[in-house]
């Protein structure tokens, strides 16, 4: 195999820029991330937490919705159980976290000013 000079000379200027090409590859990408990051990723991540502080904060009286979709009130909480009085004298026991909504109990909260 015969190495002409403008073969040489090609190969040596793609080595030398190599590290800036690649660089230049990567930046949009990296760029991207970023966006989601900030626009998609650490939003959902702090929704999650605070979803999860109020699951862990449900007490007896406060109103709750489940993943299905029941409405009741808290009347006893466990550990990893809640059961809830859907409607008079009627009682499920429910996964703590199957729970996707809190209200406060309506004796805590503040008055509407």
């Amino acid at each position: 195999m015969l190495i002409t000079p403008a073969y040489a000379q090609a190969a040596g200027s793609a080595a030398s820029g190599g590290g800036a090409a690649f660089f230049m590859q990567i930046a949009p990408l990296l760029l991207i991330f970023v966006i989601f990051w900030f626009l998609l990723i650490r939003p959902q991540q702090k929704r999650m937490k605070e979803h999860q502080a109020k699951i862990n904060a449900v007490a007896k009286n406060d109103q709750v919705v489940t993943g299905g979709g029941l409405v009741g009130k808290v009347v006893k909480v466990d550990e990893q159980f809640v059961d809830v009085e859907i409607a008079s004298g009627v009682k499920v026991k429910v996964v703590k976290s199957t729970l996707s909504d809190v209200t406060p109990a309506a004796g805590s909260r503040p008055a509407n000013d």
